[in-house]
């Protein structure tokens, strides 16, 4: 247990998919949060090394990749975080083998928790029809396209889909992610 947290989320593996770009706060905030309950978390990429951030106006610090895209199966997690920033998912969502993880996370079941831009990712996937859903406010027509609803909410759950709309939500995003796997082995 952490002197910050507790172990509500102890045995339970996280996936975070992200690339150069990520909003710094969007991968580091949940990321240490989500282990300070007990959580173990896994920055997954496109290549190995480090990634690097975003932190709002200039580039952030490096952040480690602990596994590519290609050496990881939904079944080995628990839950699904995405991070945004404009360029993190842009690149993402371009790319099949995250695309197909992404897909296949959400037809799991599991949690899958999208913040900002994040959610692109998840329209590529076709994911989002008939989702209410929140994201970065230059999504809404992309989500509606994609035949979710868009909301402007600090958080919002639908199913298994958490998303978020940007930096300042990250608290209440971190509660819901942590609310959707609490009681689940």
């Amino acid at each position: 247990m952490s002197i910050f947290g507790s172990d509500a989320l102890k045995g339970k593996k996280i996936a975070i998919i992200a690339t150069d770009g990520f909003e710094q706060s969007e991968l580091e905030k949940p990321k240490k949060y989500l282990e300070g309950e007990g959580a173990e978390t896994h920055v997954i990429s496109l290549k190995s090394g480090s990634i690097k951030g975003w932190d709002e106006k200039d580039w952030g610090d490096k952040v480690d990749v602990d596994k590519v895209i290609g050496d990881v199966k939904v079944a080995e997690y628990d839950a699904l975080v995405l991070p945004g920033g404009q360029m993190n998912p842009d690149v993402l969502r371009t790319e099949s083998a995250v695309v197909s993880f992404v897909g296949e996370f959400v037809r799991s079941g599991k949690p899958v928790a999208a913040i900002c831009h994040g959610p692109w990712t998840l329209i590529e996937a076709d994911t989002v029809r008939g989702k209410k859903m929140t994201s970065w406010p230059s999504l809404k027509t992309d989500i509606k396209n994609a035949g979710g609803h868009w909301v402007d909410e600090t958080v919002v759950v639908d199913g298994n889909l958490i998303t978020s709309r940007n930096p300042q939500d990250i608290p209440a995003f971190n509660e819901k992610i942590k609310e959707a796997l609490v009681g689940k082995k």
